[in-house]
C-alpha cells in the first residue's frame, strides 16, 4: 500500500550552507518544497544560493532540467537572515559542524521558534541522535536524516532513530525519503548513528566507517535491490 508523504510541498528549512547543506537544498527544491536556507556565517547562505543557481543552470544546459524547472526551483528558495524566519517550516534539517554542543544549542533555539509539529532532523554521520536530542522539551521529534555526499547523486538516505524518537516521526521521514530515493531505517545504539551494514565493506571484520564514494555507491545499489 502506498503511504502518503506527510511533508508533500510543505516548507523545509536547511541550516548549514556547506557542501552537504547545498546538496540537501537542491534535492528538496527539485522535489517541490519551498526551502529556507540559513547559515550563521554572514553571506554564506546567499553565496550558496548563487552557487546552486549556477548548478541548476548547468543541468538545464545538459537537458536534465527544463528552464521552467530551474525558474520554479529558484522561486521556491529563500535565504533566511535569522532563525526566526524558519518558523513556518514543517521540517528542519541541520547540516552544521559535527560538534555535539553546537547541535544541541541549535535545536534548543529551534524549539522556541518552530511549530510543535515541526520535525527536527540531523544530518550527522558520527554523533548519537539520542545525545543530540538530550535536554530538549520534545526529543521525540528529533531524528537522524543522513544523506551521503554528493547528495544529488548519492540516492541513499539513512533514517536514524534515537532512543527518544517518536516512531511516527521516523516513519514520516522514511516515507518522505522513499518518495524520491531509497531509504534505510535503524535505531541508534551505543552512541553510534550508523548501522553496522554501512561500515567499510573492505574491512573484515569492519573496524571503521568508510564514506568513500565507492562504498556509498555499493550501499545505494544494495538499497535499490532490496
Amino acid at each position: 500500500m502506498t503511504q502518503t508523504n506527510p511533508f508533500r510541498n510543505r516548507p523545509v528549512a536547511v541550516i548549514g550552507a556547506g557542501v552537504m547543506g547545498i546538496g540537501i537544498v537542491q534535492v528538496a527544491l527539485l522535489a517541490g518544497h519551498p526551502v529556507h536556507l540559513f547559515d550563521v556565517r554572514e553571506g554564506a547562505a546567499a553565496a550558496a544560493a548563487e552557487q546552486l543557481a549556477a548548478t541548476l543552470a548547468k543541468l538545464a544546459d545538459k537537458g536534465k532540467l527544463t528552464p521552467e524547472d530551474v525558474a520554479a526551483a529558484r522561486g521556491r528558495l529563500s535565504v533566511a537572515s535569522a532563525l526566526g524566519e524558519l518558523r513556518d517550516a514543517a521540517l528542519v534539517v541541520e547540516a552544521i559542524v559535527e560538534n555535539l554542543a553546537v547541535k544541541q544549542a541549535l535545536l534548543r533555539d529551534l524549539e522556541a521558534i518552530v511549530g510543535r509539529d515541526c520535525v527536527l532532523a540531523s544530518n550527522t554521520s558520527s554523533l548519537s541522535i539520542t545525545a543530540v536530542a538530550r535536554g530538549l522539551e520534545a526529543p521525540g521529534r528529533v531524528v537522524g536524516m543522513h544523506f551521503f555526499n554528493p547528495v544529488p547523486l548519492m540516492r541513499l538516505v539513512e533514517v536514524v532513530s534515537g532512543l527518544a524518537t517518536d516512531p511516527a516521526v521516523a516513519e514520516a521521514i522514511a516515507v518522505l525519503a522513499r518518495s524520491r530515493r531509497p531509504a534505510s531505517s535503524s535505531t541508534a545504539s551505543r552512541g553510534r548513528s550508523t548501522p553496522r551494514r554501512w561500515r567499510c565493506c573492505r574491512s573484515r571484520p569492519p573496524r571503521r566507517r568508510c564514506w568513500t564514494p565507492a562504498c556509498a555507491a555499493r550501499a545505494s545499489a544494495w538499497a535499490r535491490a532490496s
